[in-house]
């Protein structure tokens, strides 16, 4: 088992690596890996490298590293809120997009859209999105938990109601919002990372990250959750409490990744679940791998959106959902099979 979690490790970082380089230098204009090495080396302090054509560095800076730096942090704080979500409750389809949590965001994205808050200061969407991503949390954690307890199978049906409920409410305040005020918003709810600058990205930043090392914090939790709250509980964890936390720090990374990019699906349900099949169900191990398999997925995914029909994009969101919804499918299938045991793990 050892062999096959460094052989994954060492796969992870060398596909990393290549991918990166491809998604700096492709795209409507070209940059040749000459030209990447060149802006790395000077970027680093050998200033008596030749520097690359002055509009390639403004490419490299401006818009490739911005939207690579995009890429990676939500796909990160998304596939770990999927396993905070999956471990928390048991439930191998569990993730922050399926049970709701990212539809509360979504909320919080057209009210800061249509009140012209966003267009007042671009603060209010990552603000508003965290607000609807929390409020979506709290209601599925009250209407699933009954006498102290947390019954999984009211998680699902509640984060189901609360998706329905909350893109009705957003339906409802596009009806009566202006035309272009509606294209942003539908054009947003694709998940994309094209023209994502500097400000896009930095300005979560001071709350995703402390949010992303606070999920690491509860491994030891979410490997005692696997036992079961009662046995979790003997052995001195205070379930409900940790519960809530856990699902607070989820709603705040999962509202202020979305806040970057639009609500992309499948990330926080596939990733985790195909790194828990390679590596096991330790989240001291799972954890960290699924940060960078979830980066490493979304910078493919949108590498694959710009090279597919060029010089058309597709955006990230749809590349997504093309991969995941058959994985999603299969999914289902074996745990139907398997008589779905609770939703539990194998």
């Amino acid at each position: 088992m050892r062999r096959r979690k460094t052989a994954v490790l060492l796969f992870l970082i060398l596909l990393f690596a290549v991918v990166i380089v491809l998604s700096i230098g492709s795209g409507a204009v070209r940059v040749p890996p000459r030209s990447i090495l060149r802006f790395v080396l000077r970027g680093v302090g050998f200033a008596s490298i030749q520097a690359p054509p002055q509009m390639q560095r403004d490419i490299l800076f401006y818009i490739r590293l911005p939207r690579i730096l995009a890429a990676g942090v939500v796909g990160s704080a998304l596939a770990m809120g999927g396993v905070a979500m999956q471990g928390l409750f048991r439930n191998p389809m569990a993730s922050p997009d399926i049970l709701g949590v990212s539809t509360g965001a979504s909320l919080g994205a057209v009210i800061a859209v249509t009140t012209g808050l966003f267009a007042l200061n671009v603060f209010f969407l990552p603000l508003l999105a965290v607000v609807g991503a929390l409020i979506a949390s709290s209601l599925i954690y009250l209407i699933s938990s009954y006498k102290g307890k947390t019954s999984l199978l009211f998680v699902v049906l509640a984060g189901l109601a609360i998706s329905s409920l909350f893109n009705g409410l957003v339906s409802a305040i596009l009806l009566f919002s202006q035309e272009y005020e509606v294209s942003q918003f539908i054009f947003w709810t694709m998940g994309g990372l094209e023209g994502r600058m500097w400000r896009h990205v930095l300005l979560p930043l001071p709350v995703l990250l402390p949010g992303i090392a606070a999920l690491f914090l509860f491994t030891r939790e979410l490997n005692l959750f696997a036992l079961g709250e009662e046995s979790a509980h003997s052995l001195g964890m205070h379930v409900e409490r940790t519960k809530r936390i856990i699902l607070a720090v989820t709603a705040v990374v999962t509202g202020m990744a979305i806040s970057i990019s639009g609500p992309v699906g499948f990330v926080g349900l596939l990733i985790p679940h195909l790194f828990r099949m390679l590596i096991g169900p330790d989240h001291r191990l799972l954890l960290p791998m699924s940060a960078v398999g979830g980066a490493l997925f979304l910078l493919t995914s949108d590498l694959l959106g710009r090279i597919l029909i060029p010089p058309f994009e597709i955006r990230v969101g749809i590349i997504t959902a093309v991969l995941g919804s058959p994985y999603f499918l299969y999914l289902i299938v074996r745990y139907q099979r398997k008589g779905l045991r609770g939703f539990g793990y194998d």
